[in-house]
Order: C-alpha cells, then sequence, then structure tokens
C-alpha cells in the first residue's frame, strides 16, 4: 500500500520552515520553467503552451507518488526531441491530430512505466551505462542545432529533414539567410551567455528571452514587420489545460508501440539518474520503483489534461534543490506559481520571436554536450568510447526511438562482455610478508608444484563458463603437474548451475589425476548452490575450508612427497618440516 502513498515517508519533515522554504523554491522553479516549456514544446512540433501543461498536474503526481524530495517533472528537451521525431513520421506537427497522437502516447507511456514500476523493474535503469547516455545527449544536442536552423536564420529546412539533410539545406540556402533574424538569435545568444555567467542568480533563459523580445519589438517597430520578416511566438491562451482523451484504437496503439517503449525508457533513466544525483547531495535513499510508479502515474494523469510525456528535469530539480527545498510540497507549489504566471504573463508571449526561442535551444543543447566526461571516456576506454561513438552516430542517422533501444542494448552488451570474463588471478604467499599475506603472482614468483591458488573476481554463471572453462583448461595442459586447486572465493557473487556443473566437472578431473578442487571464502548465494542437494556429493565433503591456514594445512598433507622432495619452492610455512631439498 505504501507504492501508491509515498508521502508518509516525507510527512514528518513538513514543518512551518520547510513550508516556507518549499514556497520560495516553488516560485523560482516556476519562474525557471517558463522558458524551458515554451521551448521545448516548440521542439516537440506542439503549440508552445504544451510545454507549460506538461509542468503543471504531472509534476505534481510525480512530486507526491515518487520517492525523492527533489525531482521536479515536466518537459524534457530529450524526450521533446524523441517526441518530435517519431510522431512526425505518423502526422502533421502542430495538427489536430498529431496532439491527439502525442497525448495518448503520453497515457501509453504513462501505463508502460506503471507496469514497470509495480512489477520490480527499477533495477533495469541500472544497466544502462553513463556512456550511453553521454553518447545520446550529445547526439540530441546536434540534433536541436539542426532543428532550429530555420527559425534561427530564416532559411528553410524540408518538413521531416535529417541531419544531414538539414546542414545541407543550410550550406545551399546561405543566399537566404534573413538578417533581422539572425540579428535576434545572435543577441539573445549573447544575451544568455552574459546572464549565465555574470548574473548567474538570474535565470538566463528569461534574460535571453527578454532581450530578444525588446530587440525584435524594436526592429519591427523601426523598419515595420513586413521588411523585417520576423515571426513571433504568437499569443499564449491564458487557460488551464483543457480536458483531453487519449485514442486508444488498435491501429494507434500498434503505431506508437515503438516510441512509447523509447520514450518510457528513456524518460525513467533521466528520472531516476537525477533524483539519484541529487540524493547524493542530500543524503536521501532513492526508490528505483517508486520513482518508475510516479513518473507512470504522472503521465497517466497528464495524458488527460492536455499535457504531453514528462520526465524529471535536471534544471528544475538542481534549482529546486539549491533554492533550499524540504519536500516534494515545492514542485506542487511550483505548480501553482506557474498556473498564476501563465495567467497573468501569457499574452507577453506574442513579441518573443522565434528566433529568440532558437537561440535558448541552442543555448541548452550546447549544455548537453558533456565534454569533460567524452573526453574521459576517450582516454580510459577504447570499448566504452566505441560505444559513445555508436550511440552518438546513431542518434544523429537513426529514428530517434531506435537510437535510444540501440543504446540500451550496447549497455547490455557491454555489460554481458565484462561479466562474462571474470578477473582470474594466481595467488601466492608474499615472501616479503612477515606474516605469509598473500598477493597476485608475479613473474619470477615462486610457485608450489603441486597446489595453484585461483582467485575469482565475479559471477560464475553461463555467460562466463567458457572464459573460466579455456583458462582451466590451458592449466590442464600446460601444468598437468599442479593436480590441486584452492579457488579464494570471496568475489565470487554468485553461481549459476552452469557455473557449477563447470566446476564439478573439473573436480571429477582432478580427482581421476590424484588430486581435487578446493574452496575458501564461499559467499552465501555461491555456498547454496555448490554445497546444496545438487552438487554436494560431486565435490566431497571436505572441499570447502573456512581459512586459507586450514586450507594450506590440510592440503599439504595431500601433496605427493616425492614431488616435495626435489621442490625448491617452500613457499609454504609447512614446508620447513621438510628435509631439504636434493
Amino acid at each position: 500500500m505504501s507504492r501508491f502513498l509515498p508521502g508518509s515517508r516525507w510527512r514528518p519533515r513538513v514543518s512551518r520552515d520547510s513550508l516556507r522554504a518549499d514556497l520560495a523554491a516553488g516560485a523560482i522553479g516556476a519562474i525557471v520553467v517558463l522558458p524551458q516549456g515554451i521551448a521545448f514544446a516548440t521542439l516537440a512540433g506542439l503549440p508552445p503552451q504544451f510545454g507549460l501543461y506538461a509542468a503543471m498536474l504531472p509534476a505534481v503526481v510525480a512530486a507526491l507518488w515518487g520517492s525523492s524530495w527533489h525531482l521536479v517533472s515536466g518537459p524534457t528537451i530529450a524526450i521533446s526531441l524523441v517526441v518530435f521525431a517519431t510522431m512526425a513520421q505518423i502526422a502533421l506537427p502542430g495538427s489536430d491530430q498529431y496532439l491527439t497522437l502525442v497525448l495518448t502516447l503520453s497515457f501509453i507511456v504513462g501505463a508502460v512505466q506503471l507496469a514497470m514500476g509495480l512489477a520490480g523493474l527499477g533495477v533495469l535503469v541500472n544497466f544502462i551505462s553513463h556512456t550511453v547516455v553521454v553518447g545520446f545527449t550529445a547526439g540530441a544536442a546536434m540534433l536541436i542545432f539542426a532543428a532550429q536552423i530555420h527559425n534561427f536564420f530564416g532559411v528553410p529546412i524540408p518538413a521531416g529533414a535529417s541531419f544531414p539533410q538539414s546542414l545541407y539545406a543550410l550550406f545551399t540556402g546561405l543566399h537566404r539567410i534573413e538578417p533581422p533574424t539572425v540579428l535576434i538569435g545572435v543577441a539573445t545568444l549573447g544575451a544568455g551567455m552574459a546572464a549565465r555567467r555574470w548574473l548567474p542568480r538570474l535565470p538566463y533563459m528569461i534574460v535571453a528571452m527578454v532581450a530578444g523580445g525588446v530587440l525584435g519589438y524594436a526592429l519591427n517597430r523601426w523598419l515595420g514587420q513586413d521588411h523585417t520578416g520576423i515571426r513571433t511566438l504568437g499569443a499564449l491562451p491564458a487557460a488551464l489545460p483543457a480536458l483531453s482523451m487519449p485514442q486508444l484504437s488498435l491501429e494507434t496503439l500498434r503505431s506508437l508501440t515503438g516510441a512509447a517503449i523509447a520514450v518510457s525508457v528513456l524518460g525513467l533513466v533521466e528520472a531516476v539518474s537525477i533524483a539519484r544525483s541529487i540524493a547524493i547531495r542530500s543524503g536521501q535513499r532513492i526508490d528505483s520503483n517508486q520513482e518508475f510508479i510516479g513518473q507512470g502515474l504522472s503521465n497517466l494523469a497528464g495524458s488527460f489534461f492536455s499535457a504531453y510525456p514528462s520526465s524529471g528535469s535536471f534544471n528544475r530539480s538542481g534549482a529546486n534543490f539549491e533554492a533550499g527545498a524540504q519536500t516534494p510540497l515545492a514542485a506542487v507549489f511550483s505548480a501553482g506559481a506557474l498556473v498564476l504566471i501563465v495567467l497573468a504573463v501569457a499574452p507577453l508571449a506574442a513579441f518573443v520571436p522565434m528566433a529568440s526561442m532558437a537561440a535558448i535551444l541552442f543555448l541548452v543543447a550546447w549544455g548537453l554536450i558533456d565534454f569533460h566526461h567524452i573526453a574521459t571516456i576517450v582516454r580510459a576506454s577504447r570499448a566504452e568510447s566505441a560505444v559513445l561513438a555508436a550511440t552518438f552516430i546513431a542518434t544523429l542517422v537513426m529514428h530517434l526511438e531506435f537510437a535510444v533501444l540501440l543504446g540500451i542494448a550496447l549497455s547490455l552488451i557491454l555489460y554481458l562482455q565484462r561479466t562474462s570474463r571474470p578477473a582470474l588471478r594466481s595467488i601466492v604467499p608474499d615472501p616479503q610478508s612477515p606474516q605469509r599475506r598473500f598477493r597476485e603472482r608475479r613473474p619470477g614468483d615462486a610457485e608450489c608444484p603441486q597446489l595453484r591458488f585461483l582467485r575469482i573476481e565475479g559471477s560464475l554463471y553461463f555467460g562466463a563458463v567458457d572464459h573460466v572453462g579455456d583458462y582451466l583448461q590451458r592449466i590442464g595442459e600446460q601444468r598437468p603437474e599442479l593436480k590441486h586447486l584452492l579457488v579464494l572465493s570471496k568475489g565470487m557473487n554468485f553461481v549459476d548451475v552452469a557455473g557449477a556443473e563447470l566446476l564439478a566437472r573439473e573436480a571429477a578431473g582432478r580427482r581421476t589425476r590424484g588430486g581435487g578442487l578446493y574452496f575458501h571464502g564461499l559467499r552465501e548465494s555461491a555456498s547454496r548452490m555448490l554445497t546444496g542437494p545438487a552438487f554436494a556429493a560431486r565435490f566431497g565433503p571436505d572441499a570447502v575450508f573456512a581459512t586459507k591456514g586450514e586450507a594450506i594445512a590440510a592440503l599439504f598433507g595431500r601433496l605427493d612427497r616425492g614431488i616435495c622432495a626435489g621442490c625448491r619452492a617452500r613457499i609454504f610455512t609447512e614446508c620447513r618440516s621438510l628435509p631439504p631439498a636434493t
């Protein structure tokens, strides 16, 4: 029941002081989302007011039914881009059919997210690597640049043009650039960058929007709009979101399935990632499944109140935390303040040039490119760099829903590739340590010719069986005298049936050669499998040791004394009892 009444977790934090802090943070959040909502809705191919609607009821529901104290949901740039890229293939952006399909998409996305949360699939977010997210967002940034070329330069771009097609249209249409439009765009860019640097306490988007609007108004008054050709956003309706009804026909569901899955996963990754990053600073524990439920319910509710798919917003959530928000009520107050602002200032949107909105989106897109992490990934790993490049290129040349799914597939492939090759390290007593502590064997280190210590770091499951099996086979072929093998198992987190079968066969093979396979430090999960009724008899009652000292003492007695007589390694303390090597 707590899944649907999560407020009990944070209600004790509510006080007079927290309410004051949440009210202040909510007011700041409403101001921040005003230009964002307009810009993101424009990017999604929707009337600008729909971006504000997505920050009203969905933000309230996500806050009250999520687990984070500071996450603020609403329109996001990545989801806006995916919505446009997928929906523009089905209907004309801005048309009634387009609006209906987008609202239906909100419903389906909400249903998918809610089902995933109730099924306990929040853990799946952990399998989407940060590298994939970095590559996708960088690609999304380039798509934003391409999508806003016509608004910034005044150059016509064919509807639904791909990234390369948009660039080609720009270069072939340079002679059609509209100087007043470009001037407004450049001025907006300059104002936004200046505000970010010298006025960090002010929302740079609002500063940029005001600067562009004032310049556009001045140019139109001076030269006349017929001469300037400056296109404006148009006045927003000063009204609350209208009731809407998703279209749930079989044909519609079939056409929206791919987009819904992509948006659902992307939205959940955004929300949980943002919630976790802020939770690290606030000291809060995040429940991924509860966040899935909160996001699902918010999109379900939003679909009936003219809201397109929403998710956690990094900018708004960060501003919410920095403003001193104490509870999810800050997001509720933010939505209420936004309603009041919309009713008061909606007509002023008529003075905002489209070039200004394009410039604001350019600034947002530039901020999406994580240059620091890109450089780190390129320096650190070729495999990660390949995944980064593949995700980036796929975002530019494929349909975005497929690019998102490809990124997820690459994350899983990378995870499986890593887990399928657990580290296998030969361990020996350190001759420099008085306590004879064990360390990884180095070239030139002495090793017992009959007994090897092998440390397995990682899970031994069906995907890793070939890798470990090949290693064990090489040992048997190259060092047949190593009849005894002690597996140091503290790093072996999990063993499935395939892994247990491999170890059982290895134990049987060594017994036929007069040796054996033994374990030390078995974790509980691995111990249940290897010492359970299915496999205990195949290893024998004396295969598991509590300590390395106990294991060495027992196994020393099983070594071939003929080989010991000629051995000069003598790496064990017990070897001192042997006669000098001949």
